[in-house]
C-alpha cells in the first residue's frame, strides 16, 4: 500500500482490496469513535486500546511508512528520468486491478453499469485536471492531508494524485528524501482527521450498498487509465513555485515506432499485470487456509 501510495494515479486502497484486507481496514479505522476518545481523555488507557483494532493498524501503518521513506527517492528518480517504463508498469497494475476488484461484485445489471461509467467518467474528468500552483502554509499542507487521505483509502483514485492537483506532490516528495518531520507532521495531521471522519462514510456505503460502491470503486479505477497511460505529447507547460515544470495540457497518443523502450514498456506492463494476479492469488490462498 505505501509503494502505491507514493505513486500518481495508482491507490493504496486498491492494493488493500487486491490483499483482502479492505474491509477489515476501513472497520479498524472506524473503532477510532467518541467511546475510544472518552476512555482515553479517561486515562483507561488499557480500555482504549483494547476497544480498538490498533495491532492491525500499527502494521499496515508501519509498512506503509517504511515503503514511503526507502521508496521515495527511487520513484522521484524513475518518474524524472524514466517515465515511460515506470507508467507502462502502473498501467500493468491497475489493468490487473481491474479485474481483481470487479470480481467482487455479487451481480451485474444495467444500474451497476451505470455506476461504473459514473465513476470511470468522474475519475477520466477529474486526472485530466491542471496542476494548480498553492501556498505552502501549514493550514494549506493540514487541508491537503485530509483531501488526498480520502482518495488514498479509496480504489482507484491516488491521494498521490490530489496532490499533484493541490501542488504539493513534489514538495512533500522532497519533504520525505530531506526528513522534513514539521511539514511531514502536519500533513499527517490532517490526514488523521480526514480519514477518521471520511471512513465513517465510506463504511456506511459499504454495509448499505456494497454492490453500488464496488460498481463506482471499479469505475474509479477505469477512469485512472488515463492518467497513467506512458505515452503523452506535452502541449503546453508551466513551471509552479517549486520549480517543477508542469504539463497543463497533454494527450495521450501512441508510440511513435517499435523500439526497445516500447518493448521493455509492454513487458513491465506485463510483469505489473502478473505482480497484482500472483498477490491476489497468494492472499485468497491464505484467507482459504485461515491464515
Amino acid at each position: 500500500m505505501g509503494a502505491s501510495d507514493v505513486v500518481p494515479g495508482v491507490s493504496g486502497g486498491t492494493m488493500a482490496f487486491i490483499l483482502g484486507i479492505y474491509k477489515e481496514l476501513i472497520e479498524s479505522i472506524r473503532s477510532f469513535d467518541l467511546v475510544f476518545f472518552k476512555l482515553l481523555f479517561s486515562l483507561k488507557l488499557g480500555d482504549a486500546f483494547n476497544y480498538v483494532s490498533w495491532r492491525f493498524l500499527v502494521a499496515v501503518g508501519s509498512g506503509i511508512l517504511m515503503a514511503i521513506f526507502s521508496l521515495a527517492r527511487v520513484l522521484s528518480w524513475l518518474l524524472q528520468n524514466r517515465p515511460i517504463l515506470i507508467w507502462s508498469f502502473f498501467f500493468g497494475l491497475i489493468v490487473a486491478s481491474l479485474f481483481t476488484v470487479s470480481r467482487h461484485l455479487k451481480e451485474y445489471s444495467p444500474s451497476i453499469f451505470a455506476c461504473i461509467g459514473l465513476g470511470a467518467a468522474f475519475t477520466y474528468y477529474l486526472v485530466g485536471l491542471v496542476p494548480l500552483s498553492t501556498p505552502d502554509t501549514r493550514w494549506f499542507l493540514f487541508m491537503s492531508g485530509a483531501v488526498a487521505v480520502c482518495a488514498m483509502i479509496l480504489p482507484g483514485i491516488s491521494g498521490a494524485f490530489i496532490l499533484v492537483l493541490l501542488g504539493k506532490y513534489h514538495y512533500l516528495l522532497e519533504a520525505v528524501n530531506n526528513r522534513d518531520f514539521l511539514t511531514l507532521f502536519i500533513v499527517a495531521a490532517g490526514a488523521s482527521v480526514g480519514l477518521i471522519s471520511f471512513v465513517r462514510f465510506l463504511n456506511w456505503f459499504l454495509n448499505k450498498y456494497y454492490n453500488f460502491t464496488i460498481a463506482v470503486l471499479t469505475g474509479f479505477m477505469l477512469g485512472a487509465l488515463r492518467k497513467v497511460w506512458p505515452w503523452k505529447k506535452s502541449l503546453r507547460s508551466i513551471t509552479d513555485m517549486q520549480g517543477n515544470v508542469i504539463a497543463t495540457d497533454h494527450v495521450n497518443i501512441l508510440p511513435n515506432q517499435w523500439s526497445t523502450e516500447v518493448m521493455q514498456a509492454l513487458c513491465l506492463a506485463v510483469l505489473g499485470s502478473l505482480i497484482v494476479f500472483l498477490i491476489n492469488f497468494l492472499a485468497a490462498r491464505k484467507r482459504h487456509a485461515g491464515i
